[in-house]
């Protein structure tokens, strides 16, 4: 499938999502009270079938936290990007991905521990790396007193 036509697919499957094509990849942002719904018609749509999560990042954007996802379909050999973002800094959630790609859990954990994003229905949200001691070392508004973490 070229592109043109996986953008255009993806823009007939979720159209509560703004598509834009990337540099490299198909970019959808999605608002998080719909990310859930949205991966899963990404994931069982026939035409697309995005049976893989490559892989989930956290994002602190100064003002905004995000999660930025990337999807591959081994069906197809394509691949798209899905991001969303969260305006509320001291309590960011976003539901959890968990039910749609079991191997998000790892990931979600790493994100929780060191943003701080809670993903709402997480079969397991604890701490991965850090103590409750610590704050979220990856915002951009971390105070570091004893200097750890370098900038």
């Amino acid at each position: 499938m070229e592109k043109s036509q996986l953008y255009a697919a993806i823009a007939a499957a979720v159209p509560e999502a703004v598509t834009a094509e990337g540099k490299q990849f198909v970019e959808l942002t999605v608002a998080p009270e719909n990310l859930k719904s949205v991966m899963g018609r990404l994931r069982d749509e026939s035409n697309l079938s995005f049976d893989i999560l490559v892989c989930l990042t956290g994002m602190d954007y100064g003002t905004d936290l995000g999660v930025v996802y990337h999807l591959r379909s081994y069906a197809f050999n394509h691949m798209a990007v899905v991001k969303t973002r969260i305006s509320d800094r001291e309590n960011p959630a976003v539901d959890s991905v968990c039910s749609v790609w079991p191997g998000a859990e790892y990931h979600e954990r790493e994100v929780y521990d060191l943003l701080g994003i809670r993903f709402n229905d997480h079969p397991d949200l604890r701490r991965l790396f850090l103590d409750s001691t610590w704050g979220y070392p990856l915002r951009k508004d971390y105070k570091d007193d004893v200097n750890i973490v370098l900038k």
